[in-house]
């Protein structure tokens, strides 16, 4: 497959075939996916990326009980009109309000039915921080963890398999740091549900260039081909 197209038909899988993990993602594949993906770049090549790779059917029911807080803000705030967990403004409905808000199975089943979940932690004693004095969420430090988890989805699409970038459970890090023994100073970047798809999408709808990339500054003609 080639890479065009593997980077233009990789979407974001969250219903897997009904097959046992081992079969979804034999050991032997998983390796090969994470032998590609861990050419992925990071800061100064340091390579702080540490991943968990979880088949235990417990711990991936503890995991998704784990997203359930953060999904219960996620929905209510979407329901309220709001881009859910937005940095710049407090969700609107109250934390009773956010209590009482169901949880679809679509939001915990993807760890429960995948072939393996991978969670993806870095050290941050290694990682380049730039913005870290600045006023604004930290961003610039996923660049030396992101790059590995996209590449993990890009080697799985070119397999035939599927995944998604989850990160509901970080909001409870604590409590995943305990449940898999991640030492202090690692950060859970994201949790991702890995298997094959039951069925595999690869018409993406995205924006197109010209309404994103822009000439010079901000508000700069838009880039056309």
């Amino acid at each position: 497959m080639e890479l065009s197209e593997v980077m233009r038909t990789t979407p974001a899988s969250r219903e897997f075939a009904d097959e046992p993990p081992e079969v979804q993602v034999p050991d032997e594949l998983l390796h090969r996916i994470l032998d590609d993906a861990r050419f992925a770049p990071s800061g100064g090549n340091r390579q702080g990326v540490r991943i968990i790779a979880v088949r235990d059917p417990d711990t991936r029911r503890r995991l998704a009980e784990l997203n359930e807080p953060a999904v219960r803000r996620y929905l209510a705030q979407s329901k309220a009109g709001e881009s859910p967990w937005n940095p710049l403004h407090p969700p609107g409905p109250s934390a009773e309000e956010i209590a009482a808000t169901g949880v679809p199975a679509s939001f915990t089943e993807p760890l429960l039915t995948c072939g393996v979940v991978l969670v993806v932690t870095v050290d941050l004693g290694v990682v380049a921080a730039m913005d870290q004095d600045l006023d604004r969420i930290g961003l610039v430090s996923g660049a030396s963890v992101y790059p590995l988890v996209w590449n993990i989805l890009l080697a799985a699409r070119a397999e035939g398999l599927g995944g998604t970038i989850t990160t509901m459970a970080v909001a409870r890090e604590d409590a995943v740091r305990e449940l898999l023994g991640v030492p202090e100073g690692y950060a859970v970047a994201a949790v991702v549900p890995l298997g094959r798809p039951a069925k595999q999408i690869t018409k993406l709808t995205r924006r197109p260039v010209e309404e994103f990339v822009t000439w010079e500054r901000f508000d700069g003609a838009g880039v056309s081909g």
